[in-house]
C-alpha cells in the first residue's frame, strides 16, 4: 500500500474557495456536503492611543482542509459496519455497500470531515480523488488552486520536500488522530489547539 499526503501552505492561501468549488463540481456534491472546507480564523482588536486615535492588531488567516486521512482515524474506529476503512491507496474511504448512515463517524471525527448525504442516505467524504490518483493525476483540488497553496504526493516524497510541517488553529490538537496532512503557517498563524482567535465562518465548516 502506497501512502499519500496532502500539503497546505497558509502563506499562499487567500480563502478564495476555488479548491472547494472544484471538488464539489467534480464529485457532483449537494449544497449540504463538502469534502474540502475553508476555515477563516481571525483575532486581535483595537486599542485607543493617548491622542484619541486607534491602533489595530487585527489578523486573519485561512486553512483549506479536506480529510486528513489520519494514521489513527477516529471515524474508522467507531464505524459499526466497517464501511469507513483505509483503502488500498491509503485513503480513508466509505464503502457504500456497507454504510447505513448512522453518523457515528461524523460525531467521532474532530475535524468535521464526514458528511451525511440526505439524498443518498449515507455518509460521504474525501477519498483523495482515488480514481484520479490511480490514473497518475492529482486530486482535483490540487490542480484547481490558483496560488499553488496545495500539493500532493507520496508520503516519503512530501516529507522530504516539506518536512513535518506545523498544525494550525482552529484545528484541534493533532494527537487525537495523528493526521497526515502537512501544513505550513503564515505570519499570523497560531498553533493547532490554541484559542487565541475565533472561527469566523462556523456555519460553512461545522
Amino acid at each position: 500500500m502506497k501512502n499519500y499526503v496532502f500539503y497546505f501552505d497558509a502563506s499562499r492561501c487567500t480563502g478564495c474557495k476555488t479548491c472547494e468549488l472544484a471538488c464539489k463540481d467534480y464529485h457532483d456534491l449537494s449544497p449540504q456536503v463538502a469534502f474540502r472546507k475553508i476555515y477563516e480564523y481571525s483575532g486581535g482588536g483595537f486599542t485607543q492611543n493617548a491622542d484619541g486615535t486607534f491602533t489595530n492588531n487585527v489578523w486573519v488567516n485561512y486553512i483549506s482542509m479536506n480529510c486528513n486521512h489520519c494514521e489513527n482515524p477516529a471515524c474508522v474506529k467507531v464505524c459499526p459496519t466497517g464501511a469507513m476503512h483505509r483503502d488500498d491507496q491509503g485513503f480513508i474511504s466509505v464503502d457504500h455497500d456497507r454504510c447505513v448512515g448512522c453518523k457515528y463517524c461524523e460525531m467521532a471525527c474532530p475535524y468535521n470531515v464526514p458528511s451525511f448525504d440526505v439524498d443518498l442516505g449515507q455518509m460521504r467524504k474525501c477519498d483523495g480523488c482515488s480514481a484520479r490518483v490511480a490514473n497518475g493525476e492529482n486530486p482535483i483540488c490540487i490542480d484547481a488552486c490558483p496560488l499553488y497553496a496545495l500539493d500532493f504526493g507520496p508520503a516519503d516524497e512530501m516529507k522530504a520536500k516539506y518536512g513535518d510541517g506545523e498544525w494550525l488553529a482552529p484545528l484541534p490538537d493533532p494527537s487525537y488522530t495523528n493526521p497526515t496532512t502537512i501544513m505550513k503557517g503564515c505570519a499570523v498563524s497560531h498553533e493547532g489547539g490554541s484559542h487565541d482567535g475565533a472561527l469566523m465562518n462556523p456555519k460553512e465548516v461545522m
